[in-house]
């Protein structure tokens, strides 16, 4: 009786696998020089950076009082803000206790003074009715940022404003500094005087009919037809669409300068457009001689709101990365002496099939390389000691997967299979397990990523991009080429230096006893 055995289907055309490859590190190439991205982003561990403290400003009437859920909200404010910013591997985080609790931010690079310049803004957007208006001495100096209509030029009393409030704005000098600087320290059911953010005017505004929590959304724009002028759009909620309907729709009919409506950031006027006609839409638009990055940093901080605290802030510091040069060479010596242990240990054990080991991994470490260029100017992922460490795992995670599909090879060696059609039927069973083994790796990965803040956020990151890398390059790398090796005799015949012999694979004849 003759037995049949089924054929083994055989990979179609590896060569095509690692053509796709070939061209897809091509590609991340070119796009490395047409981004100009040639170094590494490094996190604030290990080239430094910039820190500052903020410390909540207690207002007159709060007894001291600094909660812990407003600092941890404030805490998570900034950290959106900096997120938005495609700022990775920043630093932000709460110290001390009680009424001296204090949040400090760490931003790594040359760029980290902007960005605490940035988070550290109270960001108390308010739209209150003008009340009077003048130069910003006793000169005139014409009209807001938004020409929003001729300013007076005297700064004589308001009718309705106490005695008080007139003297302030008599003796307001926005010509000065010290009264530029915004505090958002003013309490909405107050009638102020104000500065504009330019130091042109001066103001008296009524109390705020329209918060900056009853914002829903914000987005920066820029008019082109209008002298590509840039804007920052705002929709309120249900609650803003209807107080903002009812402001616009009293003081249309208002002589000037009470049919203007100041928004206000942070206690200075960003604009004072004169209202012509009531905006019940619930949609509105600032405007102020904005440029790119000060538009995008407005809608930024809004659209996280406001911060529950005022703070003061403290002495920005430099971060030096000396420590950090240190960890940077110590971690590459870790990584390097980990990836030699492990060519060592394919290039001894597996002979010949090692140089498979040493192709793969020199693949994979090309693609994460490039990666790290890329993305690095993408969404600012910089790469951390947390971040190395990582990729030092995942150097395992890969020869995992080389040794599962070597050591599945040889068992169907061992089962009487020829080299060509071991490599498709070990291939096959080897695949399931290497896939489990990666997306349990990859599971992970994602949920310390979402979970996690700080350093933790790098480890994962990097874990999770370097395996997927892994996934890709035994799919398209490690086994088309074993699949071409096969047909190479000095595999196929099982040359004492292949890794496939009789010895290493175990199928020596066994000497019979006479």
């Amino acid at each position: 009786m003759s037995t049949t055995t089924k054929p083994v289907k055989t990979a179609a055309r590896p060569e095509r696998s690692l053509a796709i490859l070939a061209l897809a590190l091509i590609v991340l190439i070119g796009l490395v020089f047409v981004q100009s991205a040639t170094a590494v982003r490094l996190g604030l561990d290990l080239r430094g950076g910039t820190s500052v403290t903020l410390q909540p400003r207690i207002a007159p009437g709060e007894n001291g009082k600094v909660t812990n859920e407003a600092i941890d909200q404030a805490v998570s404010i900034i950290r959106q803000r900096v997120n938005s910013l495609g700022v990775a591997e920043s630093e932000v985080t709460a110290q001390g206790s009680g009424t001296n609790r204090q949040i400090v931010i760490s931003v790594p690079g040359d760029t980290g003074r902007r960005v605490v310049e940035l988070v550290g803004q109270t960001a108390e957007l308010r739209f209150r009715q003008v009340l009077a208006t003048s130069g910003a001495t006793s000169v005139s100096a014409g009209s807001s940022a938004l020409s929003s209509g001729s300013a007076d030029t005297t700064a004589s009393p308001v009718a309705g404003v106490s005695a008080q409030i007139n003297a302030k704005f008599a003796a307001l000098d926005c010509t000065k500094s010290a009264n530029l600087q915004g505090t958002g320290s003013d309490a909405p059911t107050d009638t102020i005087v104000s500065c504009d953010r330019a130091g042109l005017n001066k103001y008296i505004l009524a109390p705020a009919e329209v918060l900056g929590r009853q914002i829903s959304k914000a987005s920066a724009g820029i008019d082109t037809q209008g002298g590509n002028a840039w804007y920052v759009s705002l929709t309120f909620n249900g609650e803003g669409t209807t107080a903002f309907g009812a402001l616009t729709a009293r003081v249309t009919s208002l002589v000037e300068p009470l049919n203007q409506v100041a928004i206000v950031l942070d206690g200075l006027v960003v604009s004072s457009p004169r209202i012509t006609e009531a905006i019940p839409s619930g949609n509105a638009q600032i405007t102020g001689s904005f440029t790119q990055l000060e538009a995008q940093d407005l809608a930024n901080v809004l659209k996280y709101g406001a911060l529950p605290l005022a703070f003061d802030r403290g002495e920005v510091q430099q971060v030096s990365p000396t420590l950090g040069a240190d960890q940077l060479n110590a971690g590459l010596l870790a990584g390097g002496l980990g990836l030699g242990l492990v060519l060592l240990y394919s290039l001894l054990y597996y002979r010949g099939l090692g140089l498979v080991t040493v192709g793969s991994l020199t693949i994979a470490g090309s693609l994460v390389y490039l990666l790290f260029l890329l993305l690095g100017k993408w969404i600012g992922f910089t790469l951390t000691l947390a971040g190395i460490a990582g990729a030092i795992v995942a150097i395992g995670v890969t020869a995992d997967s080389f040794i599962i599909y070597f050591e599945r090879i040889r068992d169907e060696i061992r089962e009487g299979r020829s080299l060509r059609t071991a490599v498709e039927t070990g291939w096959g069973r080897a695949r399931r397990t290497i896939l489990v083994a990666d997306f349990v790796s990859i599971i992970a990965a994602v949920l310390l990523y979402f979970f996690a803040v700080g350093g933790v956020r790098g480890f994962a990151f990097t874990l999770g991009l370097t395996t997927l890398v892994d996934l890709i390059v035994v799919f398209v790398f490690t086994k088309p080429i074993v699949t071409i090796l096969a047909r190479v005799n000095f595999f196929a015949s099982g040359h004492p230096l292949s890794g496939l012999s009789a010895k290493s694979t175990g199928t020596l004849p066994v000497a019979k006893e006479a």
